[in-house]
């Protein structure tokens, strides 16, 4: 049976109201598939397409990743869209050569960096447990490892090690991240995006416990009066986490049930 699409009383008044309208997006697992290697990761060029035409309808269109904002806009391939990277602690403005970074954050990339440069690289090869440097943030994937079980617990004691030296760490789909102890969190990206636009109606579509933080400024900006209206939705996946699900307003089923939402968007 095929998932039930977005309900059309949600994104009908953002058509009704393109001009004052922004629609929202994560990267992986959202635009581009989750794949083994982040590296790899690609947006099929029927859904760059469909965000190219998005562009063209709305006032505003923006992506909001975890990854450096450069590298999200090299995957998605649009240079005429701002892009929020590293869960808010970038922001690469519309046409521009370099992203602004926290300074903040950029103060602790290198305590973050000494943390994971403390481990042993033969342990890390052996475990397939592999690292991710993003600026002020390092990733440790162990998506797609012999032995999974392993990598993740290589990942917990680095994760414990990082804590204990001050940092922060997030838990997402099969990554744990090593983060600065500073505010940081796709709310203040989407608040960023969204400070002067004069927009009035908001979509977010995200795929993990990361974008909840995003649903949360969202609805708080409806409540204060910023915005009209906000839509947040959950993309589905069989590693989906529970809370994200409860925090959405409703679902859509993978990658390829967001290109269709994008589709029914600029219909």
């Amino acid at each position: 049976m095929s998932p039930a699409p977005v309900p059309e009383e949600l994104i009908a008044p953002l058509r009704a109201a393109r001009e004052q309208s922004a629609i929202l997006l994560d990267l992986d697992g959202t635009l581009a598939p989750v794949v083994r290697d982040p590296e790899a990761a690609n947006v099929p060029e029927l859904t760059r397409r469909a965000v190219q035409e998005l562009t063209e309808r709305y006032a505003l269109v923006g992506c909001v990743t975890g990854r450096r904002a450069a590298d999200a806009r090299r995957i998605l391939g649009i240079g005429s869209i701002p892009y929020a990277g590293i869960h808010g602690a970038e922001l690469l403005v519309r046409g521009a050569r370099a992203a602004e970074l926290d300074p903040e954050a950029e103060r602790w990339g290198e305590r973050v960096r000494a943390v994971a440069d403390a481990s042993d690289a033969d342990a890390l090869r052996a475990s397939g447990l592999r690292r991710e440097d993003k600026g002020p943030v390092v990733a440790l994937h162990w998506r797609g490892a012999d032995d999974e079980e392993a990598a993740l617990a290589l990942a917990e004691e680095i994760a414990t090690r990082a804590l204990a030296a001050g940092l922060k760490t997030h838990h997402g789909r099969r990554v744990i991240e090593l983060r600065p102890p500073v505010p940081m969190g796709k709310d203040g990206a989407v608040r960023r995006l969204l400070a002067r636009s004069g927009v009035t109606h908001a979509l977010y579509v995200g795929d993990d416990r990361t974008d909840i933080d995003a649903f949360t400024a969202l609805r708080g900006m409806v409540a204060d009066g910023r915005l009209d209206q906000a839509v947040c939705l959950a993309v589905l996946s069989d590693e989906s986490p529970p809370e994200l699900l409860s925090a959405a307003d409703a679902t859509v089923d993978g990658p390829i049930g967001v290109r269709r939402l994008l589709i029914a968007l600029s219909a």
